[in-house]
């Protein structure tokens, strides 16, 4: 593949020159064959070549013999390895470079890859059926025939349905402590947790104020794997599609909507919104925790959650997304909440919390 023969492309539009028309070239070829890189990095983990290559530096023998896989495999993963900077090589030994090492010791990187691979990675060729029907195609080609995703993960393939739990948590459990110290700086007795899935949130909660009285509002069919979490006589359970006609409870105190209304359409998203205003009485108090893409201290934070858009195409509900501060926000105040304070920030992941009330 001669770059020199290729790099005499014309480009007829301008471009704000942040990088050379070389660099865009390499970059280009980093996107065509991500896929493959993509199953490199699988097969090596699963062929233990990594983890070999994390307890000491070997050549290409040791490799071999340390691994039990032919010199073609071995030979073949380690240059696409090399290439794409997973491993280096000095005097016939190779090593795993710091990105190699981040497919093993790094915990946001193993999820990240866990949950494309177990969860979103055949269903993704489906993506552009997905926008074009607004149906997640690739949850119906691969895994069940429905609307949603959601029902049914208690029911995926084991390796798929821990992924997903494994991802769905990493992120918003290491922002709970934060979120509860916010908002219990004002003197609430009961909390809603609308979208509290597997009950994780009540856990901290009822740890660090065993008084407050915690409601889930959540598909029936998490009722059993919440109260499996959650051993106290202070949580209660109300089973409620969200988007169905059912009534939520009356609400007073405060509300948490943790990395919840990312699940569903702008149009889905104000609906829920008015009807907690309307179940909610005057005063309450009301929290939406998003990772906001543009509200992100790195780079590459914002590149996976900008990503996370297509899992909702494909995978989930084919109408969602990851959503911008600004698009968040306007949602929020279209449907009649009022906002106080955003706080930014929150948590290890960048996190952004939106504080409103029922006025």
């Amino acid at each position: 593949m001669g770059m020199e023969k290729t790099a005499k492309i014309k480009y007829r539009r301008s471009h704000s020159k942040k990088c050379s028309k070389i660099e865009a070239l390499s970059n280009a070829q980093k996107i065509a064959f991500a896929p493959f890189t993509f199953q490199a990095v699988a097969s090596m983990l699963d062929m233990g070549i990594l983890r070999f290559l994390d307890e000491k530096n070997a050549d290409l023998n040791e490799i071999i013999n340390g691994c039990n896989i032919s010199k073609y495999t071995a030979l073949t993963l380690l240059q696409v390895a090399f290439y794409a900077g997973i491993v280096e090589k000095e005097n016939d030994k190779f090593s795993l470079s710091y990105l190699g090492e981040c497919f093993l010791h790094d915990e946001m990187t193993v999820n990240n890859f866990n949950f494309m691979r177990d969860v979103c990675y055949l269903g993704a060729s489906e993506l552009t059926e997905s926008f074009v029907k607004s149906t997640p195609a690739g949850l119906q080609k691969y895994f069940v025939n429905a609307p949603t995703i959601y029902p049914h993960v208690p029911n995926l393939p084991e390796k798929a349905r821990k992924s997903w739990y494994d991802f769905d948590y990493f992120y918003s459990d290491n922002s709970f402590e934060y979120v509860l110290k916010i908002i219990f700086k004002d003197d609430i007795k009961e909390i809603f947790d609308i979208g509290g899935n597997a009950g994780k949130f009540e856990k901290v909660c009822l740890k660090e104020h065993p008084d407050c009285l915690v409601n889930i509002i959540d598909l029936p069919v998490n009722k059993k794997i919440a109260e499996n979490n959650v051993n106290s006589t202070n949580l209660t359970f109300h089973g409620v599609d969200v988007l169905s006609d059912d009534k939520f409870p009356q609400i007073s105190g405060a509300v948490l909507m943790s990395q919840f209304l990312d699940c569903f359409s702008e149009v889905q998203v104000q609906k829920i919104l008015k009807k907690v205003k309307n179940a909610s009485k005057s005063g309450t108090k009301v929290y939406i925790l998003e990772p906001v893409i543009d509200n992100q201290e790195f780079e590459g934070a914002a590149f996976a959650i900008s990503h996370i858009s297509l899992y909702f195409t494909c995978m989930a509900n084919g109408n969602s997304k990851m959503y911008t501060l600004n698009e968040l926000t306007s949602l929020v105040r279209n449907s009649g909440l009022e906002i106080e304070r955003i706080h930014t920030n929150v948590g290890v992941h960048c996190y952004t919390l939106v504080e409103c009330c029922v006025k």
